[in-house]
């Protein structure tokens, strides 16, 4: 395919792109510098891969930037991760807007995330609420094990007194911490890494993953769209099966699928 993306089949662009972006402290490392100089450098990788989502016309993009595991890490670097992601909204908010782009936060806004950092989400959030173009979901401070536990404390309490019967995906799914959130079509991680590290297990359960050795810091719109290109050739059944033999003689549509 075209590095540009001109190649892809625009009629089965996925409509929901997940990115767990690995690889920046390896790919300071290889070049002598400060972890930290890896999450800086993974900012133009981000916006270059939000321009990358635009020019194909995915609708969601939810990118992982800090987990609840996160938290293990050296104070220094929890220090500058908060900090980069407050001063990150503060530099590109206005950018994200005037490109119709809504942000969407999602993991828990508990007392270990700073009420300045906490405020500025609400704002950024309130000021791109009405933008249509691209929804860009910021998945921060979250686990999704937290969030599964989350939606199911809601559940218990809203059950108090009544049937359990009425619990199902439906009403589970609208305790999530975005309801209004597609499923994920294509989940993408970075760095060569194969796993998908507590990140949207409800939402990404049949989601095609892709894996590219690609560092975050190297990844770009081309990338984005080398990995699309990998999602489209895919053949997705969602649990159905498809009479299709296989070379020899067998049938090639069982299994989960």
């Amino acid at each position: 395919m075209a590095d540009s993306g001109r190649d892809l089949d625009r009629a089965r662009i996925p409509g929901h792109v997940a990115i767990i972006m690995d690889g920046n402290g390896r790919w300071a490392n290889q070049r002598g510098l400060t972890r930290n100089a890896g999450h800086e450098a993974g900012e133009q990788a981000l916006f270059d891969t939000v321009e990358g989502a635009l020019e194909l016309g995915i609708r969601d993009l939810t990118v992982y930037a800090f987990s609840t595991e996160n938290w293990k890490r050296p104070a220094e670097e929890v220090r500058f991760l908060l900090g980069f992601n407050e001063s990150l909204l503060l530099r590109r908010a206005g950018e994200l807007d005037d490109r119709d782009v809504r942000v969407r936060f999602i993991g828990r806004r508990d007392r270990r995330v700073p009420r300045r950092l906490v405020r500025l989400i609400e704002d950024t959030e309130a000021r791109t609420a009405d933008n249509t173009r691209m929804t860009l979901r910021i998945a921060f401070n979250y686990g999704a094990r937290a969030e599964l536990v989350d939606a199911a404390r809601q559940l218990v309490e809203a059950a108090q007194g009544g049937s359990l019967r009425a619990v199902d995906e439906e009403s589970f799914a609208a305790r999530l911490y975005d309801p209004e959130m597609p499923d994920v079509d294509l989940l993408i991680r970075t760095s060569g890494e194969q796993r998908v590290s507590n990140y949207l297990l409800w939402q990404a359960a049949y989601a095609e993953l892709v894996f590219t050795d690609t560092l975050w810091p190297d990844f770009d719109r081309t990338e984005l769209a080398r990995c699309v290109a990998t999602y489209e050739a895919r053949d997705r059944r969602f649990g159905g099966a498809e009479d299709r033999p296989s070379a020899d003689g067998l049938d090639a549509g069982s299994g989960p699928g």
